[in-house]
C-alpha cells in the first residue's frame, strides 16, 4: 500500500518505520511544515491515510481524506466530541475510517478484560474504582484516549457510577469524586510511553489491573495492521473491531 502519514513526531516515525518493514510505501509526510498547504489533490496518488496528528489537526485531516476519497485510520485522540457527526459523514459519503484510542494488541487485550472484570466486581459495591493513567510530558490531551476507552468500558458494566471526572495532578487542586463518578486521575511524567491502572479499593484490600508499554513499538505496529485491515473496506469502525476476543 502507498501510505500516507498525517503527523510525523514519534509515532510517525515509529509507523514509517513498521510500514516499510512490512513492504509497505510512504507516498506522502505531512508535519507542522507543510500541513497548511495539503490539499486533496496531494492524496490522489495514496491507497491509505494514517492519522497521528494533533486533536486540532484531526478533523481537518479527516475531512481531507474524505474529500480525496481516501481511507484513514485515526490514532489522533482528543476530537471524539464530534464522534457522531464524523460517522454520519463518513457513511453518507460511502468513506472508510478506523479510530482507536489505542492499536497496540496488548491494551485491546486490556480492554476486554477490563470490562469482565468490571461485571464481575459490580455486584459488590464495598469496592470503589478510580482509573491512572501516566504519559510523557508531551502529549497534548488528558485524559489520554486509552483511560477515556477503559473507564467507559467499567461505566457500561458498573450500575453506580454514571460519568467519568478527569484529575491532572500537579495542575491545581486535588479533584474529590462524588460516590457516583469515576475518577481518571492523570499523570505527566518524562518520556513514560503510556502506563494505565485500574484499582479497585475496599476497606480490607485492593485489586489493580495494570498496563505498561516499554515504547512506542506496539502502538505503531498495530496502526500498521489496522491499515491493512481497513484497506478494501467500506464504513466506520472502531479498532476494536479488528478483535474477536470473544471466539477466545
Amino acid at each position: 500500500m502507498k501510505i500516507v502519514l498525517l503527523g510525523y513526531g514519534k509515532m510517525g516515525q515509529q509507523i514509517e518505520k513498521f510500514a516499510l518493514k512490512r513492504g509497505h510505501e510512504i507516498s506522502l509526510i505531512v508535519d507542522k511544515d507543510n500541513r497548511e498547504s495539503l490539499t486533496a489533490a496531494d492524496l490522489a496518488d495514496a491507497d491509505i491515510a494514517i492519522d497521528f496528528s494533533e486533536p486540532a489537526a484531526a478533523l481537518s485531516n479527516i475531512s481531507l481524506c474524505f474529500e480525496a476519497d481516501l481511507p484513514v485510520v485515526v490514532g489522533t485522540t482528543g476530537w471524539y466530541d464530534h464522534l457522531e457527526e464524523v460517522k454520519s459523514i463518513c457513511i453518507e459519503a460511502d468513506q472508510s475510517l478506523l479510530y482507536g484510542s489505542n492499536f497496540s494488541i496488548g491494551v485491546n487485550i486490556f480492554f476486554h478484560v477490563n470490562k469482565l472484570l468490571a461485571k464481575a466486581i459490580n455486584p459488590y459495591k464495598q469496592y470503589d474504582v478510580q482509573v491512572e493513567e501516566i504519559h510523557h510530558i508531551h502529549k497534548l490531551d488528558a485524559p489520554s484516549g486509552t483511560a477515556i476507552t477503559i473507564a467507559e468500558g467499567i461505566l457500561g458494566e458498573t450500575d453506580h457510577k454514571n460519568k467519568w471526572i478527569n484529575d491532572v495532578v500537579g495542575e491545581g487542586d486535588e479533584l474529590i469524586a462524588k460516590p457516583e463518578e469515576l475518577l481518571i486521575e492523570s499523570l505527566r511524567i518524562e518520556e513514560v510511553p503510556g502506563t494505565h491502572t485500574v484499582l479497585y479499593s475496599s476497606e480490607v484490600d485492593q485489586i489493580e489491573f495494570k498496563h505498561t508499554a516499554h515504547n512506542r513499538a506496539g502502538f505503531a505496529l498495530g496502526a500498521v495492521v489496522a491499515a491493512e485491515w481497513l484497506f478494501g473496506k467500506k464504513g466506520f469502525y472502531q479498532v476494536t473491531e479488528m478483535f474477536d476476543f470473544n471466539q477466545a
